[in-house]
């Protein structure tokens, strides 16, 4: 029972809203025309989006780079890191293109060498090692370090071969020291002979490679050697003055003949003529008859050995013009009688 004392009915029994007969006014619309479809059980499966639905859903949850330069320049402090990495990219593309660059490296060292240096590897010390002949400053100025470079950003190969350029240097090996040393050990040629080519004089080590101009008086007991490629042919030439015996003393310099055979030189002035086949036996024949006739006493300009058993003895020019005039007077005193 209501307020109004009626009677309050259950609705169940009674016809449902849907198959009340509302009255619409001036239209034809039946509404039991209409049908509803019911809702799918939890269990059922439904259709599969088309492929071009699945592209949209894709490109609609994947983030845009855009987005992730959003989420970072939110985080403190970077936004103003990438201003200032692009202002600093901008200036030294900026000063490389200007030339100051070229300049500050030239006066402070690269950017990486300055880094190494600050935490302690710039190179302080340089121990040179085996150098005799050459001094301590020519091998560091050969190497080209300077108080620019670090130990980790040095060039140990490059460094190893501006010092092989020295005449004088054999081979040369450079180690580096952790934290700020470096040790050049070098291994020096040793002076060999003495060459003279086109007029100059050179000392030449044992492989034939000019190692320094001659200034010096004690390397002049040294084998001297004349000629083009005398200076590969030293051995060559030793083995023919060792014969010589005690006439070694009297030897001055070989002179090699048109790359064939070597002439000997003597303190005498006296020039003995090598054959190009056993040259070695037949400057030995020599100084055994030098010894015997006393040649070296005479007055004679060369000694021809080319022809085999024969010796062809020239004599200076008075002593020629002497002899002469003895032949002729024994040959009028021959007349007469």
């Amino acid at each position: 029972m209501d307020g109004g004392r009626g009677v309050l009915r259950s609705l169940k029994g009674q016809e449902s809203l849907a198959s009340a007969r509302p009255v619409f006014t001036g239209s034809d619309f039946d509404p039991h025309s209409l049908h509803f479809a019911p809702p799918p059980r939890s269990g059922a499966q439904r259709p599969a989006p088309s492929r071009s639905m699945r592209k949209k859903r894709r490109r609609a949850q994947r983030p845009s780079r855009f987005s992730y330069l959003a989420v970072l320049g939110r985080k403190r402090g970077l936004g103003l890191f990438l201003a200032l990495a692009f202002l600093g990219g901008v200036g030294s593309a900026g000063a490389v293109r200007g030339g100051q660059y070229e300049r500050f490296v030239a006066e402070f060292g690269t950017l990486s060498d300055l880094s190494m240096k600050a935490f302690g590897f710039g190179v302080e010390g340089v121990t040179v090692v085996g150098a005799n002949e050459l001094s301590e400053d020519e091998v560091l100025a050969a190497s080209g370090i300077t108080t620019r470079d670090s130990l980790p950003f040095l060039d140990v190969a490059a460094v190893r071969q501006r010092i092989k350029e020295i005449p004088m240097v054999r081979d040369v090996s450079v180690r580096k020291l952790y934290p700020s040393r470096l040790v050049v050990e070098v291994q020096e040629r040793a002076p060999y002979a003495i060459w003279q080519i086109n007029g100059q004089v050179q000392v030449i080590s044992a492989d034939g490679m000019a190692i320094d101009q001659l200034s010096d008086e004690r390397l002049a007991h040294l084998p001297f050697v004349v000629g083009e490629d005398a200076n590969l042919r030293v051995p060559e030439y030793l083995k023919i003055i060792a014969v010589a015996g005690d006439l070694g003393d009297q030897i001055r310099a070989g002179v090699l003949v048109g790359g064939r055979r070597w002439n000997i030189k003597l303190a005498s002035g006296l020039e003995v003529k090598l054959p190009e086949q056993g040259a070695e036996a037949a400057f030995a024949h020599f100084a055994k008859l030098a010894r015997e006739m006393r040649m070296l006493e005479k007055d004679l300009i060369s000694v021809d050995l080319r022809i085999a058993d024969r010796m062809v003895a020239r004599l200076t020019a008075d002593s020629s013009a002497a002899r002469a005039e003895t032949q002729s007077r024994k040959t009028r005193k021959g007349g007469q009688i």
